[in-house]
């Protein structure tokens, strides 16, 4: 006869002994940490696979724990539902109003450097008991770490965003022309028109969705840009613009417009075709029950949308 009662078969403390293994990687550690004997510990990790039904790791007496495949998809709810009962005891003791307890942010790596800092550095200000984790990599690869529940929030682009995702905006960016001090349309005042850089050599910034994004800029100006070095690296591909090994499309500008060799590079607006600007968003999956350490980030950085 089915089971009728809707409480789970696990407890939540079997859910901190697993989580504990995961991260320390040793049954002995784990026990430490959660003040536990070592026997106890394993006892509560065991019933909690017999419970699921699953291995969540294997156990070796020389080489420590090492999750399965599915142990490491369990280990990404199980925190989030210690999470979520963390906050649910919070409220029910009446202390609810403080925000605490990890936040795992993603950052596309050319934004890292002028938008995240400051907006760590304000929020842990303001939430002294949040610890944010933060990861750099590319759009699409951030998308899929939303999508499984890998990072709570992620900093990117308003491009080719999946419509799984809602998000608030953050700033506006331009796209701009990046040359060489001695390219020779660096010493004209004006914009520039697209079409003039056709013959000219490009350094690609390769890194989703960037790569597309200035290809398709182009290709809006009636040309296939000769690519002759491709980056995934924001600082490296205004190191060989620097170098006068081609010039390059970016969304980004540092403060200076010197590169990490101190070489001088000429920033320029595009005077034709018209470019659309561009959002940088925070961004969130639409399923994903936020703690309430994400929702204070999304109020912080945008007070006026109300997290869900």
């Amino acid at each position: 006869m089915p089971r009728i009662d809707p409480a789970p078969t696990y407890t939540m403390r079997q859910l901190a002994a697993f989580v504990a293994v995961a991260e320390t990687g040793t049954i002995s550690a784990a026990a430490e940490r959660l003040h536990l004997s070592p026997s106890a510990l394993s006892a509560s990790l065991t019933e909690l696979e017999r419970a699921l039904k699953v291995q969540l790791c294997v156990r070796r007496r020389s080489f420590g724990i090492q999750l399965t495949r599915t142990g490491e998809s369990v280990l990404v709810r199980a925190r989030a539902l210690l999470q979520q009962a963390g906050e649910l005891e919070s409220d029910a003791l009446g202390t609810g109003g403080s925000v605490s307890g990890p936040i795992a942010i993603g950052c596309y790596p050319a934004l890292g450097p002028t938008v995240l800092p400051s907006m760590i550095a304000g929020f842990t200000r303001e939430n002294p008991d949040a610890q944010v984790e933060f990861r750099e990599d590319t759009q699409n690869r951030l998308q899929t770490h939303l999508e499984n529940g890998e990072l709570d929030l992620a900093i990117a682009y308003d491009l080719d965003l999946s419509p799984q995702l809602r998000t608030v905006p953050l700033a506006i960016r331009e796209p701009l022309i990046v040359l060489g001090a001695e390219h020779p349309l660096a010493r004209s005042e004006r914009p520039i028109h697209l079409p003039d850089l056709a013959e000219h050599p490009m350094v690609l910034l390769d890194a989703p969705p960037s790569t597309k994004h200035a290809l398709d800029v182009c290709r809006a100006g009636g040309f296939i840009p000769k690519v002759a070095y491709r980056t995934a690296n924001f600082e490296t591909a205004r190191a060989f613009v620097g170098r006068g090994l081609g010039w390059t499309l970016l969304l980004q500008r540092p403060k200076m417009d010197v590169t990490y060799e101190g070489l001088e590079v000429v920033v320029k607006t595009i005077a034709s075709p018209v470019v659309p600007s561009v959002h940088v968003v925070l961004a969130w999956h639409q399923n994903t029950r936020l703690s309430r350490v994400a929702r204070a980030f999304i109020e912080f950085v945008s007070p006026s949308e109300p997290a869900q």
